[in-house]
């Protein structure tokens, strides 16, 4: 079975962005923000996930992967 790895952790260490300004302009908590890095989140919110893309402007793709 399948499941979806989340590479945010990754893509900010890449973008040379902190995790402070990010959970400041997505309005996240950083224990949240940690969770989404870990890959420990069990529910993706979809607003969240829409003002990360917003804001590292990038898609969603960019973000989450399908893995066999």
């Amino acid at each position: 079975m399948g499941h979806i790895e989340i590479k945010l952790e990754e893509l900010l260490k890449v973008r040379g962005i902190s995790k402070n300004k990010i959970c400041k302009h997505c309005d996240m908590q950083r224990t949240q923000l940690n969770k989404y890095c870990t890959n420990q989140m069990e529910r993706v919110g979809l607003a969240i996930l829409a003002r990360l893309c917003e804001y590292i402007d990038c898609s969603v793709s960019d973000i989450l992967e399908y893995k066999e």
